[in-house]
């Protein structure tokens, strides 16, 4: 490769039969084995992603290391029996119909995993979004670290607001100028997707345009929106070895101004807690952090932040924040709050309805503010470092990235 800081792979797709291939994230539906249950019923014994991941709903539920072993196996004897076709040096343009119609473009590439760091007060070009959970990563390391070939779930977001980089290209697909590579719909409701293969011609000026973009953001130019833990793992199976394959990893990169991206805001509850004591603490904390705070607004330049207890509606406006965001503010006040008073349980939520519904029980609170807006996020990053866990959501769990492109790792 060219040292680029994102560039063209020599990517793998199965000859045939991509609906049955291609699955969605394996850190999706945790929460609903029956989800994975249809779609094993779904793959059957044909060749398919399923059996190269571990969806994590089975983490801890099987014997991890026979699980692994036979991830391992099953990678092998898909590059021993011929099931790819290969494409050299290539980016693959996807085109994903979502579920509420929008279309989402993206390029699917290799990311240089020594320009990043997912450290909290990281500088480097590639950055986390979200803060990483370090003790998340040693599972998802030994998953990878003798795998002999990578599948992405990871959705990398580029700041280009002219649009100049991957709109351009969905023009020429449109028009019937790039090679198709696959056209089919996603099992159990995920859309539609189609890939192309970007003209070779063009690989240096996509490159090109995408190094420029760091100029923006204080050198930073990608940001790892969605499977953060899947490339911080990444980097670290890289640290281990220094191999020239594994310094690279396969992701997709989308547009943070893409009209298909929608940020959708997280919210928390905390349940076994006295109201009236949090809001206390809360407003103690604030002030004693610097911030001013008002039940009202008194001038412009605030965060609002609204505590529902009940059917009671506590607002607060507060000036010169702890954080940027109100999210951040929120979470670090959570934080402080949980170190003393241990047994409380914080919960991060989707829906302002399913909020108020758990704020109305006894001893249970919720917070609701503003979600991250697009325009902010690469500058809340550069001012702040990474954000809190759980900050934002790129849009539901059937819209997830789908494992199509391999990449082989171990020659």
């Amino acid at each position: 490769m060219n040292n680029y800081i994102f560039g063209p792979a020599d990517i793998l797709l199965p000859k045939s039969n991509f609906e049955k291939w291609s699955v969605i994230a394996c850190d999706q539906f945790t929460s609903s084995p029956e989800y994975w249950e249809r779609v094993a019923d779904a793959v059957g014994a044909a060749p398919s992603t399923l059996k190269l991941i571990l969806p994590e709903v089975y983490l801890g539920r099987n014997r991890f290391e026979e699980t692994v072993d036979r991830i391992n196996c099953e990678m092998n004897n898909y590059l021993e029996n011929g099931i790819y076709n290969v494409y050299p040096d290539a980016f693959v343009l996807v085109k994903r119909k979502l579920g509420n119609g929008k279309i989402r473009y993206g390029i699917v590439g290799c990311a240089d995993l020594a320009q990043y760091d997912y450290s909290e007060n990281s500088k480097s070009r590639i950055r986390a979004t979200e803060k990483t959970v370090v003790e998340r990563l040693p599972v998802r390391i030994k998953i990878r670290e003798n795998a002999s070939t990578e599948l992405p779930h990871t959705l990398m977001l580029i700041d280009d607001a002219q649009k100049s980089i991957i709109e351009p290209l969905a023009e020429i697909a449109e028009s019937g100028k790039m090679q198709v590579l696959y056209d089919f719909e996603l099992m159990l409701g995920g859309g539609h997707l189609t890939g192309y293969l970007v003209p070779r011609e063009m690989n240096d000026d996509i490159c090109r345009k995408i190094e420029n973009l760091g100029e923006k953001h204080g050198g930073m130019t990608l940001a790892v929106g969605d499977g953060n833990h899947s490339f911080a793992s990444a980097k670290e199976c890289y640290e281990q070895t220094h191999s020239a394959e594994k310094r690279y990893s396969l992701c997709e990169i989308v547009n943070l101004h893409s009209d298909a991206l929608e940020f959708e805001p997280i919210y928390r509850t905390v349940e076994n807690v006295d109201p009236e004591n949090l809001a206390a603490e809360f407003t103690d904390f604030l002030k004693e952090n610097g911030a001013e705070v008002s039940t009202v607004a008194t001038k412009p330049g605030f965060q609002k932040i609204t505590l529902l207890s009940g059917m009671i509606y506590r607002d607060f406006y507060i000036y010169n924040p702890p954080h940027s965001l109100e999210v951040g503010t929120v979470q670090m006040f959570l934080d402080f709050y949980k170190e003393k008073h241990p047994g409380i349980s914080v919960d991060y939520i989707h829906g302002t309805d399913e909020v108020k519904r758990i704020a109305s029980g006894e001893r249970k609170c919720g917070f609701l503010y503003m979600g991250i807006g697009k325009n902010q996020l690469f500058s809340a990053i550069e001012k702040d470092g990474v954000l809190p866990r759980k900050t934002f959501s790129m849009g539901s769990a059937k819209d997830k990235r789908y494992y199509t492109e391999a990449r082989r790792i171990i020659k």
